[in-house]
């Protein structure tokens, strides 16, 4: 569907889309950054496409991640500092609710919130997986492997992921944050690597036991991620961090080694694999000796090990793990006699948007085959909401399995011509708390979502999150409440930058659309007439719609509201100036002109704030009596007001408004802010 107004480039929308925003785990409520990095934009655009394209053809969709360590970490901890007595299903419940209260506070327009575990998703998701699995297994691209996992003595029990931290293996990564096989930067290690790992249960340095699973052979695709890589570099509306990230992961397997330990290497050099030794460059502190396969590399740290020779590994494509032993989890199906085991979270989470999709298609009364038309047509997109730190997993991982399952797909047996579509990545890069990555688990605390809430009015919190630029850079968000330097906190002098987007609301556009009512109520009989509009205004909204449809095709949404920001000044100045000089001169027939302008540029404003503040421009739709769904669509030639009107309002030149109270309030402020 491209864009219906005069330009020399076209837009084109898919007819169908699906938008995900990612999927918190079930282990606490949301902070901030859940809500400003992901949540919120994926609202915006999702909210965007339903009036562009027709909300019945847009599916926004995610769900609480029941599954994984840190839920199974969290709920331990809980049970025994006596805090909480129920069942695992009950303590993910129980956040899983709290969650989507506060998505509700924030007005996220989400099509089914559920989770991998909860209602309806939780059967589907069961059924997807089972079948993702059996596909990848027939396709021949798992094999069972047996692999050391943490054990702890002491405890007699293996260790879930979370139950182990150490220091990140990664060569250049200095996160002391890292757990079994990934550390909190998202960079992913064979656990074997882990440096210092301790038990969280009892402190004790874990034993490495062998056991089997399935995993993905994620390094055969190196070739195929490469030539994705191109594709995206090529596509100048991908965000350059998705390849960027991709290509650190498809380096050949290295070994880094300290340059002083080089002639130990030199002495066991010829019981390794064959491999290359590159003399370490200028200021480096390491060496390097590289190898033809991850195997090979994963041979050598053995010897190495045995020789006392300590290393860290280099980024690269390792086999990825689809099957765990913890018992919370996606029951995996049985294969090769292979049984009693669940599958790895993440994985599984990497599918969950099928499940979700086919979750609400199916409340929706659609055939259980109709999620195929929104995941491997080819006039449809699938267009996902991550975080900087999952593009391990949703750009290296992901496409690889989605490659996979070709010349197929799940739920359909045999080839098809029409297998899944790889997504469209749109990653946000990190919010900070002030100049700081807060996290819930580390030494900066962020404040929840919900707590949020308590000093910013919903709208003024979304057009400052869309405002931040998260998709050119880490941003910090410093809300002047929560500022740790008291006097700034309560200086009145002090502008707290969080109201800054605020001020356009509740000054500027609240005063074009109160003129407009106001000026039609005391001077029209409360009519809104309708006539041509002047050329100039109609140009000016029509290069506004073409940049706006531009921009958001690439997700930009912080240049969305720049460009709303100066077109909701420049009319709130247009109806200032011409209303003036119109009542200057006594000039009715101007008076009219103004008021017919200013309504057209008011009803652009609000389709185009729509997605950004939803409650306040229906506000505004309401009481200019047009109906939602015709007043939030772009399929209109957009020449006046006019063409939302009835046959008897056009015939009389005129149409009836709601009476607007006085000092009405379309965006209101927060209590707290009024002294």
């Amino acid at each position: 569907m491209a864009t219906m107004h005069d330009n020399n480039e076209t837009v084109v929308w898919p007819k169908r889309a699906v938008v995900t925003a990612g999927m918190p785990y079930g282990n606490k409520p949301l902070h901030f950054g859940h809500i400003a990095g992901v949540f919120v934009p994926a609202d915006c655009f999702a909210r965007f496409l339903r009036d562009r394209i027709g909300a019945e053809n847009v599916r926004f969709i995610s769900g609480t991640d029941c599954f994984g360590s840190p839920i199974n970490e969290g709920y331990r901890k809980l049970v025994e500092a006596g805090q909480f007595d129920g069942t695992i299903e009950d303590y993910v419940l129980r956040n899983h609710n709290r969650q989507k209260d506060t998505l509700d506070s924030y007005d996220i327009s989400l099509d089914i919130y559920e989770g991998s575990n909860i209602g309806h998703s939780g059967e589907v998701h069961q059924l997807i997986s089972e079948a993702f699995i059996k596909k990848l297994h027939e396709n021949g691209w798992l094999q069972k492997r047996a692999t050391l996992q943490f054990y702890d003595p002491e405890a007699g029990t293996f260790l879930n992921g979370r139950q182990v931290q150490g220091h990140c293996p990664v060569q250049g990564c200095k996160s002391e944050h890292a757990y079994a096989d990934e550390c909190d930067l998202g960079h992913s290690y064979a656990p074997e690597d882990l440096i210092a790992p301790k038990s969280s249960l009892t402190g004790v340095t874990p034993e490495m036991r062998p056991v089997e699973n399935w995993y993905f052979d994620l390094p055969a695709f190196n070739g195929f991620l490469k030539k994705h890589v191109e594709a995206l570099e090529a596509d100048s509306e991908v965000r350059p961090i998705v390849p960027q990230t991709i290509k650190e992961f498809l380096a050949p397997p290295v070994v880094y080694i300290k340059n002083e330990l080089y002639d130990q290497y030199l002495e066991i050099a010829d019981k390794l694999a064959h491999h290359q030794y590159h003399e370490a460059e200028k200021g480096k502190q390491s060496f390097e000796i590289e190898f033809d396969t991850i195997d090979d590399r994963d041979a050598a740290r053995d010897v190495l090990a045995a020789a006392g020779i300590r290393f860290r590994t280099g980024k690269a494509l390792v086999p990825f793990r689809i099957t765990g032993n913890i018992e919370w989890g996606v029951k995996a199906p049985v294969i090769d006699g292979l049984e009693g085991l669940t599958v790895w979270c993440w994985p599984e989470s990497l599918w969950a948007p099928m499940s979700f999709t086919m979750a609400v298609n199916d409340k929706m009364g659609l055939p259980r085959g109709s999620w195929r038309d929104f995941w491997c047509s080819e006039d449809a997109q699938v267009y996902q909401f991550i975080g900087q730190d999952n593009l391990y997993f949703y750009g290296v991982a992901q496409p690889a399995l989605i490659e996979a399952l070709r010349p197929g797909d799940i739920l359909t047996p045999g080839e098809t011509d029409t297998p899944l579509r790889q997504t469209s990545l749109i990653a946000n890069h990190h919010i900070l708390l002030g100049n700081k990555k807060a996290s819930s688990s580390g030494s900066v605390k962020p404040p929840t979502a919900d707590e949020l809430l308590e000093h910013y009015t919903v709208e003024q919190l979304r057009a400052h999150f869309l405002a931040l630029g998260l998709d050119q850079k880490s941003v910090g968000f410093k809300p002047k409440p929560f500022d740790p330097d008291e006097a700034k906190r309560n200086d009145p002098r002090v502008a707290d930058p969080v109201l800054k987007e605020g001020t356009l609301l509740t000054n500027v556009f609240n005063r074009l659309a109160r003129s407009c009512f106001y000026e039609a109520q005391k001077n029209f009989e409360g009519w809104m007439p309708l006539g041509e509009v002047s050329p100039e205004v109609r140009e000016r909204v029509h290069a506004c719609m073409n940049e706006y449809d531009k921009t958001m095709h690439k997700a930009e949404l912080h240049t969305v509201m720049s460009i709303m920001d100066t077109f909701i000044r420049w009319a709130n100045k247009y109806w200032t100036d011409n209303i003036r000089t119109a009542e200057k001169e006594g000039d009715e027939q101007l008076r009219r002109q103004v008021l017919v302008d200013c309504f057209y540029l008011l009803r652009v404003s609000t389709l185009l704030m729509h997605p950004v503040v939803p409650k306040g421009c229906e506000k505004i739709a309401d009481y200019l009596s047009f109906e939602f769904d015709d007043f939030f669509s772009w399929n209109f030639d957009f020449e006046g007001m006019d063409e939302l009107c009835h046959g008897a309002e056009l015939e009389d030149g005129r149409h009836r408004i709601r009476e607007l109270p006085p000092r009405f309030d379309f965006f209101s402020k927060h209590p707290s802010q009024f002294k």
